[in-house]
């Protein structure tokens, strides 16, 4: 069997700079180091800096000894109530924000302040649109569907928008989403906020599923970027499975085909991406 890892599976360039960082502070910090949130979506790389003392914690007021803590903010990045809410308690931090994902804040803040409604084209539930969300001074709208899409025109009407994206979003879907406001009339500002690693990632993906027999698709459960990835391989190539580890698969028969494409979204670390290609390799 022919098998194809993707040139662009794994880590992006914001998830390894807050990795590093976490594991940098380890060796240098005498404080505890505690991450807001997971640092990223992957329960391998989380429980292996649980196990060096990196305690992932959700709120700032689970923070037990303030001087005595380094606080990691994600490459999601955070609200910018809470950002400010570090700095008041004068609580020692790092931030790993994305830069791409920094950017959309300053973006959303600018033209929040300009009277723009804001629309953040994204996954409610995702954490780095929840922070997005915070810097719209109460003037944004997550949508991720089309027919979300449609109510949203139905309900406002003559409005200035400024649209952005989930870094990690499908670029397709972005635009098809975008077209639906144009087609409506309004004063339309379209960023393309997704970032040039998932574009990247993306196509590829999608170019190597429509030449291979089988698809695998490494990633965590919770990773927002793993199954967008999933979802576009899928269409091109019906036999494509999702795993987290090598692990997963036993419960694959991969016999069958005679081309088999990897990929791996941006969480995911190139330990259990080589692990993976040299089981399916053997």
């Amino acid at each position: 069997m022919k098998v194809e890892l993707a040139k662009s599976a794994g880590f992006c360039f914001g998830v390894e700079r807050a990795v590093d960082s976490v594991y940098h502070l380890i060796e240098k910090e005498q404080k505890e180091v505690c991450t807001l949130g997971a640092i990223i979506h992957n329960e391998q790389v989380v429980s292996d800096l649980e196990s060096k003392g990196v305690r992932v914690i959700n709120h700032l007021d689970e923070i037990e000894d303030e001087a005595n803590t380094t606080l990691v903010i994600r490459s999601h990045g955070v609200a910018k109530q809470t950002a400010e809410e570090i700095e008041k308690k004068g609580i020692s931090y790092e931030d790993a924000t994305c830069p791409f994902v920094k950017k959309i804040h300053e973006t959303v803040f600018e033209y929040s302040k300009k009277g723009y409604k804001i629309i953040i084209i994204g996954s409610a539930s995702h954490p780095e649109v929840q922070g997005t969300l915070g810097w719209a001074n109460a003037e944004g709208t997550v949508i991720e569907t089309k027919e979300e899409a449609e109510a949203y025109c139905q309900k406002n009407r003559e409005q200035k928008i400024c649209i952005v994206a989930q870094t990690t979003f499908n670029y397709k879907k972005f635009k098809e989403l975008v077209e639906i406001f144009s087609k409506k009339g309004y004063d339309i500002l379209a960023v393309n906020t997704i970032c040039n690693a998932t574009s990247t990632r993306q196509k590829e993906a999608e170019q190597l599923a429509a030449r291979s027999d089988a698809m695998i698709v490494i990633g965590g459960k919770h990773s927002s970027n793993s199954q967008k990835l999933y979802e576009i391989c899928k269409n091109q190539c019906e036999n494509t499975f999702f795993i987290q580890t090598v692990d997963d698969l036993s419960s694959i028969s991969l016999e069958s085909f005679t081309s088999l494409g990897i990929t791996a979204g941006a969480s995911t670390p190139n330990t259990i991406i080589q692990e993976v290609l040299e089981a399916c390799q053997s």
